[in-house]
């Protein structure tokens, strides 16, 4: 990812800016923050650096998961001012975009842990080549990741359900094909697919789309260890109305695909 990232900013010429001014002038860099929130991405900001010339120094003063404020001094770089200006648009890039993803989640998490117990759960929905990253942020933002990918927990979603005829057709394949092997999870859309779920002994069953009241009469249903979740469009109010229903996860998307960049800005200084 960071020689991709390098390759379309770098193209055929490189950096023909810090090219043409700069030859082995040191310099120390400072990344400052400029928001307020959680910190993401380090490991990969400082690789960034040391991708292109590996004399580069990076020193952090906080770790992933650490709260940031505006004005404090995040990190050090120290290096030839050419490469530290050619890694730096990419090194911040990554940076703050899982900075957001880490704060973004952070908010949702304190949010749900004020009006009850449900844990706040990622998506799949995550900008391509980045789902790794990305559930990494949503861990240092205090959520918990759902499954990676279509190949490690088995979803039954409406489609599957529509195609198969009905949720028990659909389990009882699953069951055949896999027997425990993966954690089962039905999506319902009422109250009755709710009932038909429970009957079926799936681990989880996804509340997709329903308001307060049916929720908290599907949660009603509830057998001891079948786990429910909650999905749809869901923001900071949903996640205040929502989480004291007694459900167990509250799953978002916009963690991971639509979030605001934490803001960090870079000042450099000559070093002689």
């Amino acid at each position: 990812m960071i020689e991709q990232a390098l390759l379309e900013d770098l193209g055929p010429n490189g950096d023909v800016t810090s090219e043409a001014i700069f030859s082995d002038e040191p310099g120390e860099t400072l990344l400052l923050s400029k928001d307020t929130g959680v910190l993401a991405g380090a490991d990969l900001f400082s690789a960034v650096f040391k991708h292109v010339d590996s004399r580069t120094q990076v020193t952090f003063f906080f770790k992933d998961g650490e709260l940031l404020e505006p004005g404090v001094t995040v990190a050090t770089i120290r290096g030839f001012a050419r490469s530290v200006l050619t890694a730096e648009r990419v090194a911040l890039n990554f940076l703050s975009f899982l900075s957001g993803i880490a704060t973004a989640t952070r908010l949702f998490v304190e949010t749900a842990g004020k009006h009850g117990t449900a844990r706040i759960l990622d998506t799949r929905k995550t900008l391509p080549g980045y789902r790794e990253l990305s559930k990494y942020a949503v861990r240092m933002g205090g959520g918990t990741n759902h499954r990676r990918g279509l190949y490690d927990m088995v979803l039954i979603k409406d489609n599957h359900i529509d195609q198969a005829g009905s949720i028990t057709v659909a389990v009882e394949r699953v069951r055949a094909k896999w027997g425990d092997r993966f954690r089962v999870e039905v999506e319902c859309r009422s109250l009755e697919e709710v009932r038909e779920a429970i009957g079926t002994g799936v681990d989880v069953i996804m509340l997709d789309n329903m308001d307060k009241a049916m929720i908290q009469e599907a949660v009603a249903l509830k057998k001891s260890k079948i786990k429910f979740e909650v999905s749809g469009n869901m923001d900071l109010d949903s996640v205040e109305a929502l989480s004291s229903t007694g459900i167990d996860f509250i799953s978002i998307g916009r963690i991971t695909h639509s979030v605001r960049s934490f803001d960090f800005s870079m000042k450099t200084r000559r070093t002689d």
